[in-house]
């Protein structure tokens, strides 16, 4: 890239057309400013179109990559005092079923607390109730051989293991609900 006096330019930018840039007896002569070494060039022409793919499949790929990272995010570096939402979150618990030994299983479990309100209406049944609860919204079944169970029980254990947790409703069929 050279650098052409104003009044030797074919095509002068505005800033070239300033009378304070047009004066002659400046005297500046052409100066190399980034040398012809510096820019890349292809001997073979280049598809755009391909290019174009490519770029678009590699930001397709860090988008999924970036996705797996948050999801997978667990809320044990937040403030669990303050932390509002629904998380999955490591859980550990006693396996136990009649006539087996007791194995503690560490899993991934939901966890949070999720935004509730009630407030009076002048209909029956008189409150209006908005209430959710942290949830499974997917789930993997696993299953473990508990030790040292009697003959004829069956050693498996099955219990699910967290893959996303919501606020939601809480469903009776999936969930110990406390009701009042």
């Amino acid at each position: 890239m050279t650098y052409v006096l104003s009044g030797g330019n074919q095509c002068t930018d505005a800033l070239s057309r300033k009378p304070e840039y047009t004066r002659r007896e400046d005297k500046i002569l052409p100066q190399t400013v980034i040398p012809l070494e510096r820019f890349a060039a292809t001997k073979e022409p280049v598809d755009l179109r391909s290019m174009k793919f490519q770029r678009m499949i590699q930001t397709i790929l860090s988008v999924l990559i970036l996705a797996s990272c948050i999801t997978t995010l667990k809320p044990s570096n937040t403030n669990l005092q303050t932390f509002i939402g629904c998380a999955v979150r490591e859980f550990t618990f006693l396996a136990k079923k009649p006539g087996c030994k007791g194995l503690r299983i560490t899993t991934d479990a939901c966890w949070g607390r999720c935004e509730t309100w009630e407030k009076p209406v002048l209909d029956a049944p008189y409150i209006e109730a908005h209430h959710r609860v942290c949830t499974y919204n997917e789930t993997k079944l696993m299953t473990v051989n508990l030790p040292n169970c009697a003959t004829k029980v069956d050693p498996l254990f099955t219990y699910p293991k967290a893959i996303r947790c919501d606020c939601s409703v809480c469903l009776t069929t999936t969930t110990e609900c406390e009701t009042t």
